[in-house]
């Protein structure tokens, strides 16, 4: 199997022997508690995974710049996003041993055990470096921008023992999968070139048939629809809903044992670039082979080029960075010529009119209304399971 990003073997920073983490559990309640954003406990769930692997817990300020500056920490490991915990919390002290209280479950139970190496006070001018690099843009409409301005002026930095994934498994208990458990699951298949497919959005034809054009153009054994279960900008589909949808399409419409579904407990940055890189990243930690990368992937608005998430594997990523290696998409849609889902760049002789295309607000009016999209669009099993949340919602 392919090994993980930077090291030969998955570290994982959750305890997983029980009687240790218990003990960890008791000795939480007699250190000083950090009540975490949502950003620093995402990156807590996702280093409790393995998924950044091989990091051993938050960086600090001089790894976040670096990375910033040209994906590599001042060590020299590529990574494409600093992994932080920034907090407007003062009093705490470098050398301590501190308790992370999770922000997203009620009653702010201990998610990990941090010992802090430093503290560092990050300027305004280093958070926009950071921010522009990352994001490609300082506008503080971009939800990314933000979000990663809000976190707070302090950086600590240090391992952490991660004792719990938050609401991921509580929550999502058949779809929340950490990394460990996808690279056993890929080897229980015997599955040795596997295609990761990105999605926090429901999957419609065109997302169904670019998974299948990219499983046989590469000769996969099998597909990883890896969806993402946290937090996502106002009037993004609530994951429930997501999931459902693509439970429903691959059970009708893929042969039996030829894809996982799975969802991994992150917040999303949409920074568009950097964030295909990133999972390109934690998809090789998984163990998959290959991810697709699609038109604006991980992209909001009109901030990057429709190709840029692909061409920064091409610019900017080191040919010997990743193992992992990218399928490459153009937008894909139902053609109404050949009576199938073509990528548009392998139909030049095409005009706008030949394709089945639907924007998204006019799919979200018809859903809304209990008008199926036609279904060289969304199957209809699909589309009665939108239908039901838009309508709950205009109701």
């Amino acid at each position: 199997m392919i090994k993980p990003h930077g090291s030969d073997e998955l570290n994982p920073l959750f305890v997983y022997d029980t009687e240790k983490r218990h003990a960890l559990i008791a000795e939480a309640e007699s250190l000083p508690s950090l009540l975490l954003n949502s950003a620093a406990a995402a990156n807590a769930v996702m280093l409790g995974g393995g998924y950044f692997n091989p990091l051993t817990g938050y960086m600090n300020l001089a790894d976040a710049l670096s990375i910033a500056e040209n994906m590599h920490t001042t060590s020299g490991l590529f990574f494409p996003v600093p992994i932080l915990n920034m907090t407007e919390e003062a009093g705490v002290e470098a050398g301590s041993r501190i308790a992370l209280r999770d922000p997203n479950v009620e009653g702010n139970p201990v998610l990990a055990i941090m010992d802090v190496e430093a503290v560092e006070t990050v300027t305004d001018e280093q958070i926009d470096f950071m921010a522009e690099k990352i994001f490609r843009t300082l506008d503080g409409a971009h939800p990314g921008v933000a979000t990663f301005k809000s976190l707070g002026k302090t950086v600590l930095s240090g391992p952490i023992q991660v004792l719990g994934f938050s609401y991921f498994q509580a929550d999502f208990p058949d779809t929340f999968r950490t990394a460990v458990e996808i690279r056993n699951e890929i080897a229980e298949h015997g599955w040795e070139k596997v295609v990761a497919f990105q999605t926090r959005n429901p999957m419609h034809r065109a997302h169904e048939e670019l998974c299948r054009m990219a499983m046989e153009d590469l000769g996969a054994d099998g597909i990883l629809i890896h969806m993402l279960l946290g937090k996502l900008k106002p009037g993004d589909i609530p994951a429930e809903v997501r999931d459902a949808s693509i439970r429903k399409m691959v059970e009708v419409y893929f042969p039996a044992n030829t894809v996982m579904i799975t969802g991994y407990g992150f917040d999303m940055l949409y920074a568009g670039p950097r964030e295909a890189v990133l999972h390109a990243v934690f998809r090789q930690n998984c163990g998959c082979t290959h991810l697709i990368v699609g038109r604006d992937h991980a992209g909001v608005g009109d901030y990057y080029g429709g190709f840029d998430a692909q061409t920064i594997f091409d610019e900017e990523v080191p040919a010997d960075a990743l193992e992992l290696e990218i399928y490459k998409a153009d937008h894909t849609a139902y053609s109404k010529k050949l009576n199938k889902v073509v990528m548009m760049r392998d139909a030049p002789d095409h005009a706008k009119e030949d394709f089945v295309l639907l924007s998204g607000t006019a799919v979200r009016e018809m859903l809304g209304k209990g008008i199926a999209p036609p279904p060289e669009f969304s199957r209809p099993e699909v589309a009665r399971i939108l239908s039901d949340y838009y309508q709950s919602l205009d109701s």
